[in-house]
């Protein structure tokens, strides 16, 4: 008997030594935005963005200088990790506003593009965009050559971006990377059964 209680003692001490040392899961690296590292996001790697609210000169609200909200349409990606995911809020900037007039005048906006925030950093970027409404001139030159004061009141059309509009952005400075592993998880070993004597 008492060789049969040494042998199941050494059993369960080699089950909880094999548990502690046993393998873990690999777990995916990820990519994360670091002073140093191996890799780096290069100046000029396109960033496709999308606009996450309108933008229109209809009402004559918008303004020069009015910051707005875009999103990262695609992944980012540096040697085949993510550095800036799909739905990462960026930032852009309206530089110059005209709002549609008399004449036939169409209204008309520019902006730029400034940032990503990526991990609590900026990633500064560039890019511009513009757009215009539909000019009335057509209508203006019917309605002077029928009656002149018609033509003042002719207005063109306003300039307008929905939410969703592609925006094409790009990189403006090196951002150096470093791809880290999280704490593996270690892997799951059945419990043993207790050894049992036989008769």
């Amino acid at each position: 008997m008492i060789k049969v209680a040494i042998t199941a003692a050494c059993a369960a001490l080699f089950v909880v030594a094999g548990a502690a040392n046993a393998q873990t899961v690999a777990q995916p690296a990820v990519a994360v935005l670091a002073p140093a590292g191996g890799s780096v996001l290069r100046v000029g790697a396109e960033v496709p963005l999308k606009l996450s609210e309108e933008l229109t000169t209809k009402g004559k609200k918008l303004k020069t200088g009015y910051r707005f909200h875009l999103e990262v349409a695609e992944n980012v990606l540096v040697d085949g990790h993510v550095v800036i995911p799909a739905g990462t809020p960026a930032f852009g900037e309206v530089t110059d506003v005209r709002n549609k007039g008399m004449w036939g005048k169409s209204g008309h906006l520019n902006a730029r593009v400034l940032y990503a925030l990526v991990n609590g950093r900026q990633i500064r970027l560039t890019g511009n965009f513009d757009d215009k409404g539909v000019t009335g001139t057509a209508g203006v030159v019917g309605a002077v050559a029928l009656l002149p004061v018609a033509g003042f009141f002719t207005t063109g059309t306003s300039a307008r971006l929905p939410i969703g509009t592609p925006v094409k952005a790009f990189v403006d400075e090196d951002v150096p990377l470093t791809f880290a592993t999280p704490t593996p998880a270690p892997m799951e070993v059945p419990a043993s059964r207790p050894a049992t004597s036989s008769n």
